[in-house]
């Protein structure tokens, strides 16, 4: 009661346990509604302008994520529009491109795309990448119709063999299932961190941590448990909304089962609570010192997940270090059981390790014991 109690002295802190992560989840699922950017803008130059490369653009037009919203000879005005930004990618055919290609003297096919803007210039790379080589085969297939094939023989000799594509795990290609199931739980759990160091740190602005010692006696398990109790019912029950808007409304792959991603969850939370009581255990009666190194590190939590870039991809020193964040191995747990449905034998290590971080401030409890007894607040 002494906790619920000090949510109506704090308001703020219903904000940032409430309004906060319900924000995080409104604002990404709706920034990525989509699942997958499309139609992203593009210019095409065709300084050839003859009656196959005009089939070729329309054939280039129906591509899902490029719209050509300039059409042009003049590459001079296409460079101009990438460098206003109003473009991310070139689509160039020079002249004499359906000429050389009838008289197989293989002409040159040209596509720029600005990697500053590196999602959008990664799907235009692949689907100009797609065009070029459907370019090459419009063109041959010009050819062979000139000496007379037929259809099916074209197609023969074109594409012998038929590929089909099978991805795994996210069939759609959305990137809100792999993101927002991700950065939203993510942010919730730096928002953990940040608390569970303030509710702490909180007892000694306020001159009270002689008092909560008395209060549970000196036993450090009590004052812990009782410090964070209410707040670990509040976010458990929030990772769960999320849990049910993700897999039951916005209906994202969950081959394990909802029940067991509200389970993960759980040690979610737990293992966030138990990393911002470390780092205020490393700097007792410092509230702003630990909220600090929660700040810093919570966010590189982000870097070294692993779903923006493989972590074993990462230098040895980083890899290591990724264990020590709980989004990494919920992550991993993430991958494994809700998108690929594998057994819970190929996550257990994650699991033992979330567990680890939420019971490992409970071996410096002495820390916090001793800080009730001898320290003041510090700025």
């Amino acid at each position: 009661m002494r906790e619920v109690r000090a949510f109506g002295r704090r308001p703020i802190f219903l904000m940032i346990m409430f309004v906060a992560p319900l924000g995080f989840l409104w604002l990404f699922t709706s920034l990525m509604d989509a699942g997958l950017p499309t139609k992203l803008p593009a210019a095409l130059v065709d300084e050839d302008d003859t009656h196959v490369t005009r089939q070729l653009t329309r054939i280039l037009g129906t591509m899902q994520e490029t719209n050509f919203v300039i059409t042009t000879k003049s590459f001079t005005e296409a460079r101009q529009a990438m460098q206003r930004g109003e473009i991310y990618a070139i689509f160039r055919i020079p002249k004499g491109t359906t000429e050389a290609a009838l008289t197989q003297r293989q002409p040159v096919i040209s596509f720029y795309t600005n990697d500053t803007y590196y999602v959008a210039a990664s799907l235009l790379m692949k689907d100009m990448r797609k065009m070029s080589e459907m370019a090459g085969l419009a063109m041959t297939r010009a050819v062979m119709r000139a000496k007379g094939k037929t259809d099916a023989q074209i197609m023969g000799t074109l594409q012998p063999i038929v590929i089909e594509s099978h991805p795994l795990g996210n069939p759609h290609l959305n990137y809100s299932v792999v993101l927002t199931n991700l950065i939203v739980p993510g942010l919730l759990m730096l928002v953990i961190m940040l608390t569970t160091s303030y509710t702490f740190g909180s007892e000694w602005k306020r001159g009270q941590q002689k008092k909560l010692y008395e209060l549970c006696d000196g036993n450090m398990a009590v004052a812990i448990f009782g410090k964070l109790s209410v707040h670990t019912v509040t976010f458990t029950l929030m990772m769960w909304l999320f849990d049910f808007i993700f897999y039951s409304y916005l209906e994202f792959p969950c081959a394990c089962g909802i029940p067991r991603m509200m389970l993960w969850g759980f040690l979610a939370v737990l293992a966030s609570q138990g990393f911002g009581l470390l780092m205020f255990e490393a700097f007792p009666g410092q509230m702003r010192m630990a909220m600090s190194a929660c700040s810093l590190l919570g966010v590189m939590q982000f870097s070294l997940a692993g779903f923006s870039f493989p972590v074993s991809a990462m230098y040895e020193p980083f890899q290591w270090l990724a264990d020590i964040f709980p989004l990494h191995h919920y992550f991993v747990i993430y991958v494994n059981q809700a998108l690929n449905g594998y057994s819970i034998s190929y996550v257990w290590g994650s699991v033992v390790i979330l567990i680890f971080i939420y019971l490992l401030p409970q071996f410096f409890a002495w820390r916090l014991k001793d800080a009730m007894l001898h320290k003041n607040y510090r700025e």
